[in-house]
């Protein structure tokens, strides 16, 4: 009884076809906007077809570079316990929250011609080298991505039961017939889906390639979509090249559901993993290495932009406080909206009553990129108003529905437990409407609704996207002023607005996940 689809409330019906009418129009509007506008590939030139290639390799070059170096760090925290395992591993996922141009920063910290690498080699009498091209957009993705790709090993290393790991040693398997027998399985079920989801991300990459590009031999199809729009105003050409990145996106997300081989490997029963294949000293010392080179080359970036800039706080000028406040109510705007749309949709999912066409229209912006949908509203709202008038608005929504498939990965898990344990006992005392919110649903998923919120204000207030397309001087945001004082060479005051950035995004995280954890009572 507990899985049959349950009647959905006038309420809730509304509400989730509402949100889902709205997502549909946000995600498919602009993209039939672009699709209509683009003069095909007879309107791409040279320069066009040039930042195709080097989308292409470099995408490909970053997905390969950090899922190599991810298996063996991977590796290695799945074959080690130690003190402070835990938080290394939860802060492995804090690149994906950090705004994206405090990351640059603190790589051209490090790396860039006056980093701290390029002092050492200028002091050992090397030359210095050059960050910027596809060796720095390279680097830079490798930082973001890395995390992601050892987070989601170290679940396909977990997903081993350990009854295997049991017979291994009762055959005297060795770390090389482990690494055969259980992890290249495994990683063969996982190696795909983990390439194609950065390849896609390092293919929908704005503000990397915008900073470290280096010129027209490192343009992006993104940057070309942004030089089109912005620079030329080629509308055209613009349309053209989203339609060409739509295309690319979609071909990645196939090949990746096809390429994937089941592990095989069963169920176990949930007992503690020994490795008892890990103990040899070198071994011991290779994964303690590994895991400190990739601890360093993660936290050394972060604490340079802190260093350097944290001085420059107090001094920074109006324009960039102005910018952080705009922030701030565009960030939390985006949050709300997320969660308006993200909470009638899980509902109605775990109510299994067209459940899967709900949760389809609610992963659609996946298929696209925040760039290729401001373009396409540009398209649509340019005859109506001002596009500078709008720039915040628009934002707003972009961001909010860029973010609504993570919101709903969290809330969709939970808001189906909720309905299996207390939907029939809800039904059967008449509890419904605004009651059954109030008093069941919203204290009952409190904490993915604060996750979901702290990620989505997160990410909305680090965007460096359709913000870029529409704002003009007065309208701009936090990022997009930090980009404008590295373009003019103001490295100082860049810096503290890039702590201020980094402390906005950290801190509208931890305050809106820690308050959904604070639930002691509920």
């Amino acid at each position: 009884m507990a899985d049959r689809a349950q009647p959905l409330g006038a309420g809730l019906r509304l509400g989730a076809g509402g949100a889902a009418a709205l997502v549909a129009a946000l995600a498919a509007l602009p993209l039939a906007a672009v699709l209509a506008r683009g003069g095909g590939i007879a309107a791409l030139g040279p320069a066009d077809w040039a930042a195709v290639r080097f989308t292409l390799v470099q995408a490909t070059a970053s997905a390969a570079i950090s899922l190599a170096l991810a298996v063996p760090v991977a590796r290695a925290l799945a074959r080690r316990r130690f003190p402070g395992r835990g938080l290394l591993v939860t802060l492995l996922g804090a690149p994906f929250i950090l705004p994206v141009i405090v990351a640059v920063m603190g790589v051209l910290a490090i790396f860039g011609r006056g980093g701290f690498l390029n002092d050492a080699f200028a002091a050992l009498g090397l030359g210095r080298i050059s960050i910027y091209g596809i060796g720095g957009v390279i680097l830079a993705h490798v930082f973001f991505n890395l995390p992601l790709a050892v987070r989601l090993l170290l679940q396909g290393w977990r997903a081993i039961p350990a009854e295997r790991f049991r017979l291994a040693a009762a055959l005297g398997f060795g770390p090389a017939e482990i690494a055969r027998h259980l992890e290249r399985p495994m990683l063969r079920a996982l190696a795909p889906g983990i390439f194609a989801t950065i390849f896609l991300l390092c293919l929908t990459s704005f503000a990397v390639v915008l900073t470290l590009g280096g010129g027209p031999r490192a343009t992006s199809v993104e940057l070309a979509i942004y030089q089109a729009f912005r620079f030329d105003f080629d509308l055209s050409r613009a349309a053209a090249l989203a339609s060409l990145q739509f295309a690319l996106c979609a071909l990645t997300a196939l090949a990746a559901t096809r390429l994937a081989v089941p592990s095989a490997f069963g169920t176990g029963l949930d007992r503690p993993v020994a490795r008892w294949d890990a103990g040899a000293p070198a071994l011991r010392a290779l994964d303690t290495a590994l895991i400190g080179l990739a601890a360093l080359f993660l936290a050394a970036p972060l604490a340079a932009v802190v260093l350097s800039g944290a001085p420059r706080l107090a001094g920074l000028p109006a324009p960039v406080w102005q910018a952080a406040a705009r922030s701030v109510v565009v960030s939390a705007a985006s949050t709300l909206l997320t969660l308006t749309l993200a909470l009638p949709i899980a509902l109605a999912v775990a109510k299994k009553r067209r459940g899967r066409i709900l949760e389809s229209v609610g992963m659609l912006p996946l298929a696209t990129s925040a760039l290729v949908t401001g373009t396409g509203l540009f398209l649509i709202l340019r005859p109506l108003a001002s596009p500078a008038t709008l720039a915040l608005p628009v934002t707003v929504a972009v961001n909010a529905v860029m973010a609504l498939p993570f919101a709903l990965r969290s809330l969709i898990p939970a808001a189906r437990d909720l309905e299996e344990g207390y939907g029939r006992l809800a039904q059967s005392l008449g509890m419904s409407g605004a009651a059954r919110l109030r008093l069941l649903t919203l204290p009952r998923l409190r904490r993915p609704l604060g996750f979901a919120a702290g990620l989505t204000a997160a990410l909305s207030m680090g965007d460096l996207g359709v913000i870029a397309l529409f704002a003009d001087a007065d309208r701009a945001t936090l990022p997009l002023q930090l980009y404008r004082l590295m373009g003019a060479y103001r490295m100082a005051d860049a810096a503290g607005a890039a702590v201020l950035l980094l402390a906005l995004s950290l801190a509208a995280f931890w305050i809106l996940d820690r308050g959904g954890r604070a639930d002691a009572g509920t």
